[in-house]
């Protein structure tokens, strides 16, 4: 019986994958090619480095994103540990001190006795052996030729992902700002610029006549909805940005005792309260144009900029074709893939899969019977929706409820329904939960 796993890769999916293996007796070999090759988007060498926000989104488990992270936290996931020790106020959402985060998952990847660390660029699929891919959405050029080798004649998929700038607390002109968390969610947990119509009108002209940073092969159609570079977004009309980002309904000015005509706002990105991103701010503007265009915003007139944002290419597998619902390799299903190039798109939706992977490839190790999570967890719905042949124009997805199995009877308020979803996708968890934490030491 094999007692040996290899992971490729030391982000979300594959901390989480690498996690579950070791603490059930799998020794694993973690390969990550930080900090020997960095890339334009990563800027610490620690592992499960957050390259975009700092949110993990919504934290109630009436929300779809609620509910994944609590079945994972329920089933023990690594990164829902770390990320609920360093977790900083953000309203309803579940936000972390990102290099807190960070540091913390290398701790304890690092110190676990049944995983050996190896730094540098895989280049190559190890031709033996149960394998678990992971390296993201930034794998290297030569990993991915042999990847491309591995899997056959399908083609990859691709679209664009970007980042938001990060400005420092002190320089923030609080005279033109405020602390207030949306309709009074949370702990007044944001701080809100408000900017009235002709400060915004001459922003928005701004930024859509702002020059990009070239990036190869872009065009507006290939951005992920979710990661939507705010200058695309203003580009799509005038008013665009102010029902998205830039809503300000329900942030009532403190001053004024009126809703703003639009509101740009930071949320904290570490836990001492120094650093604050623009929230929806994602970009890929050059970065002299991210200073004159987002200093526009008045209370960020004399803003530090501690990092710009960045817009990175982000490759994903045809995943219907070319993967099961436990995210192995149809073709050989020694090797198993992990993360976003997958499909799943968001943070916790990568450790979901990571999680998956690792569970059931210890299982599988250990000659026990796969853990076949159903479409009624959010954990089963995700692995189930990148594995659906049915699915032709495949596309990466965040966890939602339309993807888990409807309750199958009528439920008067949407919120009342989802709680009803959940409670039934928690309900099954509880009665997975033995099978799950078998052999866990």
């Amino acid at each position: 019986m094999q007692t040996n796993a290899t992971v490729i890769g030391a982000g979300l999916a594959g901390c989480e994958a690498a996690w579950q293996l070791a603490r059930r007796g799998i020794a694993v070999d973690l390969y990550e090619m930080k900090p020997v090759r960095m890339t334009p988007a990563h800027h610490s060498a620690d592992f499960a480095e957050l390259c975009c926000s700092n949110s993990l989104r919504g934290a109630e488990i009436c929300t779809a994103p609620g509910l994944l992270k609590e079945e994972l936290r329920r089933a023990g996931s690594l990164i829902l540990a770390c990320a609920d020790e360093t977790r900083v106020e953000a309203g309803g959402a579940l936000a972390v001190d990102r290099a807190a985060f960070a540091a913390g998952v290398t701790a304890r990847i690092r110190s676990h006795p049944n995983i050996t660390v190896h730094e540098g660029e895989v280049t190559r699929i190890p031709d033996e052996g149960h394998v678990i891919v992971a390296t993201g959405p930034l794998t290297s050029d030569a990993l991915f030729d042999d990847i491309r080798r591995v899997i056959g004649q399908h083609e990859y998929l691709h679209f664009y992902d970007a980042a938001a700038p990060i400005v420092s607390f002190e320089s923030i002109d609080m005279e033109h700002a405020y602390f207030a968390s949306r309709y009074g969610k949370g702990t007044a947990d944001y701080i809100n610029c408000p900017m009235d119509r002709e400060q915004y009108d001459a922003f928005w002209q701004a930024l859509c006549d702002a020059e990009q940073a070239p990036v190869h092969g872009f065009e507006d159609k290939k951005v992920f909805e979710g990661c939507m570079p705010v200058e695309v977004m203003g580009r799509r009309g005038h008013d665009t940005l102010l029902y998205g980002p830039l809503k300000p309904v329900g942030l009532r000015d403190p001053r004024t005792g009126k809703d703003p005509y639009a509101v740009v706002q930071l949320r904290r990105d570490n836990a001492a309260g120094s650093l604050y991103n623009l929230v929806g701010f994602q970009t890929h503007l050059r970065f002299p144009e991210q200073k004159r265009v987002f200093s526009m915003i008045p209370a960020l007139h004399d803003a530090e900029f501690v990092r710009y944002g960045v817009m990175h290419r982000n490759t994903f597998l045809d995943s219907p074709r070319l993967l099961d619902r436990h995210f192995r390799l149809r073709a050989q299903p020694r090797i198993r893939f992990a993360g976003q190039m997958t499909g799943v798109e968001g943070y916790i939706e990568s450790a979901a899969s990571g999680f998956e992977a690792g569970l059931n490839l210890a299982r599988e190790l250990k000659e026990r019977p796969l853990i076949a999570f159903p479409d009624t967890t959010a954990i089963g719905a995700l692995g189930l929706y990148v594995s659906n042949e049915a699915n032709v124009k495949f596309q990466p997805m965040n966890i939602n409820f339309g993807i888990i199995q409807p309750l199958g009877y009528r439920v008067k308020g949407k919120r009342e329904k989802n709680t009803q979803i959940a409670q039934r996708a928690l309900a099954c968890m509880e009665e997975l939960l033995g099978a799950v934490k078998e052999d866990v030491q």
